[in-house]
């Protein structure tokens, strides 16, 4: 296994978790400093999956975009549970693998919170984001899954529903809840499953309409420059 595949699984694992909990016990509006570490703690092992080779300027760029027209599916499309947002992520990740999928899934929760605004559950969607794009680069780039429509579809519909969504809901479990009790997270869970399910469904319709020429064009941009190319 690379050395940034360790890293990814050791920041998500590890590093991530104990800056949230660290998060919490810092008063005032410590969530601009975890988010800020959460995005630190994300460039090393993007910055690993080249490998030893510096990355070029036209790379970071390419990373920037991903995360702009990610966040443009979640800020300029109008219905709260209807977004392309969690499509694009995987997208990022299914295209340049998982260090690419996390830091644009990650930056995209920042950025796009700024259009929402900031508060103490920012770092946790950085966190979900990111393990959306993480999750699709590791099933799709190892082969694991075939880059099909239906495939990437009913991936991006189950990620939502078992896997960002939950991930986002433990927000709520941790900040708000004074008693965590395993009835309070159920409920927390299931209060949270009628936007998880249309979100779904929108990644879903829209990894099914442009997932392929969506990939096709990242693959001609990554083949004519030979950038981000971490397929081995």
């Amino acid at each position: 296994m690379k050395k940034s595949t360790l890293a990814t699984l050791g920041v998500f694992l590890l590093l991530i978790p104990a800056t949230l909990y660290l998060g919490t016990k810092i008063p005032g509006r410590s969530f601009y400093i975890t988010g800020t570490l959460i995005i630190i703690e994300l460039m090393l092992p993007f910055f690993l999956s080249f490998e030893g080779r510096k990355p070029q300027a036209r790379e970071l760029v390419l990373v920037a975009v991903l995360c702009a027209i990610a966040v443009a599916g979640r800020v300029v499309i109008p219905f709260p549970n209807l977004k392309a947002v969690y499509a694009i992520i995987i997208l990022a990740g299914i295209a340049f693998g998982p260090e690419t999928g996390f830091i644009v899934g990650a930056i995209t929760a920042f950025a796009s919170n700024f259009f929402y605004s900031q508060g103490p559950y920012t770092p946790w969607q950085m966190m979900a984001y990111g393990a959306g794009g993480m999750l699709a680069g590791f099933l799709f780039r190892k082969g694991w899954l075939p880059k099909e429509p239906m495939v990437m579809g009913v991936f991006g519909f189950c990620s939502v529903i078992f896997w960002i969504g939950p991930l986002l809901d433990c927000s709520h479990v941790f900040l708000m809840l004074t008693r965590i009790t395993p009835s309070a997270v159920i409920a927390t869970l299931l209060s949270g499953l009628y936007a998880n399910v249309m979100l779904a469904v929108s990644t879903l319709a829209v990894l099914l309409i442009f997932g392929r020429p969506f990939l096709q064009r990242l693959d001609r941009v990554k083949t004519k420059y030979g950038i981000l190319n971490t397929e081995k």
